[in-house]
């Protein structure tokens, strides 16, 4: 409870001294106007003087003084005027410095995918080139192959018929003999008949 009885007494002492100055503030406002009225008329007035306005009523030395203030002005201006300008450039520079490095590095970038792209199409020619040749090689290779071997043919062993004047041997008919329609060649004109002795048909002992 005490604790709370001494806030209470401090808020309301800081209350009362806020009050007192806002009082005390309110009574000097009288005498306050005129003095602020007279600064503000008093600031006007130069600040015409500076734009070139109401120079009638001024004299020479303050003719001077505010010529004095205006170069000092045009001093500060043109200061300042330069060292954004020297600003600007320094910025522009390295804007340029940082353009050319790119520049730099996109034509080295173009460079080389100009020269893989080159690779490539010399390598796929080259493939094409070796496709080529090797395909001819084969063609070349299949035209100059020998034709392979034919089988060999199985002789025939020749017929025996009996006669009545003895035994008459007949020659087989070869397989290669025949032509493609598969006939057997014509017998020729003069066929041989030979006639064998007895005793070779006789059997053996």
């Amino acid at each position: 409870m005490v604790r709370i009885l001494d806030r209470y007494d401090q808020y309301s002492y800081a209350e009362r001294q806020r009050t007192g100055a806002d009082s005390e503030s309110q009574e000097n406002w009288p005498v306050e106007y005129p003095k602020l009225a007279a600064r503000i008329e008093v600031l006007q007035r130069k600040l015409r003087n500076l734009v070139g306005e109401d120079l009638d009523p001024l004299s020479l030395r303050e003719l001077q003084d505010l010529e004095q203030q205006l170069d000092t002005a045009l001093k500060r201006i043109r200061t300042r005027k330069n060292q954004l300008v020297h600003e600007s450039i320094s910025e522009m520079d390295k804007k340029r410095k940082a353009l050319r490095e790119l520049n730099k590095s996109l034509a080295k970038k173009v460079k080389e995918n100009k020269t893989m792209l080159e690779e490539e199409h010399d390598q796929v020619q080259l493939v094409g080139q070796q496709q080529t040749i090797q395909g001819r090689h084969n063609s070349s290779t299949l035209m100059l192959m020998p034709p392979p071997p034919q089988p060999p043919s199985t002789p025939t062993l020749p017929t025996f018929r009996t006669t009545s004047g003895g035994v008459q041997a007949r020659g087989a008919v070869d397989d290669n003999d025949s032509d493609k329609g598969g006939r057997p060649p014509p017998r020729p004109a003069a066929a041989t008949n030979t006639r064998m002795p007895l005793w070779m048909l006789s059997p053996f002992e």
